[in-house]
């Protein structure tokens, strides 16, 4: 066996206190990693008790700050907190994103926004504000997903932003190889988060038919993909976007 092995490395997950997020900060702490787990601070305050929650139960290094991916100034504090307590920085994860589905006759100006300002303009933002502080021989994971290559009936705002995360990591490897960072991105299928059981089931059902394994993702798959990507296992391997989906291929 080859194990990988993070220790002595810091890594940010934005996004990281549920869903995909909490399993990618669980997976990279079990390696050895040091974590910051950004939320957004939701007037209610569940982001941060979920986060807050997350961090405790990892234990020592571990870190829970906010960090809202829309507000460049707030993801630059993120960085220097994270910084501030484990001394270094050496990978990003950017997980956080949301949905706004509707169909394009439909949808409202306001949750186009909504969408592009999280799950693209976000990414730019913690890139910004991570670069400068990220170690030689750093990674930076973007999640994009199944919806930029087949466009699904519903998501023009989602499938545009996952589309330019694409293309936004195909720029950031050749801009930031001089310093040996590799930039990949990792598109899922359905995985069944929170997020993914908003689909309703009936469409689920029609969505499963095109997966040869039979199954719909698991947080851990997408997770230990990452896991791979931040690990020196793949020091050769940047501007790609792997698709982790089942074999779910676009057509």
């Amino acid at each position: 066996m080859v194990p990988i092995d993070l220790s002595g490395r810091t890594a940010i997950v934005t996004g990281g206190g549920q869903g995909l997020g909490a399993a990618v900060a669980t997976v990279l702490h079990r390696a050895g990693a040091a974590i910051a787990i950004t939320y957004w601070p939701d007037p209610e305050g569940q982001n941060k008790a979920r986060a807050d929650g997350l961090a405790t139960q990892l234990g020592e290094r571990a870190l829970a700050v906010a960090g809202d991916v829309r507000n460049a100034e707030a993801m630059t504090a993120a960085v220097e907190a994270t910084v501030g307590r484990f001394g270094r920085l050496d990978i990003l994860v950017n997980n956080a994103g949301i949905l706004r589905d509707r169909s394009f006759k439909k949808m409202s100006f306001a949750e186009w926004q909504q969408v592009i300002d999280t799950n693209l303009t976000g990414v730019f933002n913690a890139c910004k504000a991570a670069e400068p502080r990220l170690q030689e021989g750093g990674r930076i994971v973007n999640v994009s997903s199944i919806s930029a290559a087949l466009g699904f009936f519903g998501q023009a705002n989602y499938a545009a932003a996952k589309a330019g995360v694409t293309g936004l990591t195909r720029v950031l490897a050749r801009e930031l190889a001089r310093r040996r960072i590799t930039v990949n991105a990792v598109a899922p299928g359905l995985v069944l988060t929170e997020m993914g059981l908003t689909i309703p089931e009936e469409e689920r059902q029609r969505m499963l038919a095109n997966v040869p394994l039979g199954r719909f993702g698991d947080p851990d798959d997408i997770a230990n993909t990452i896991l791979f990507l931040c690990s020196g296992l793949a020091g050769y391997l940047t501007g790609q976007t792997l698709h982790v989906n089942g074999g779910w291929h676009p057509t």
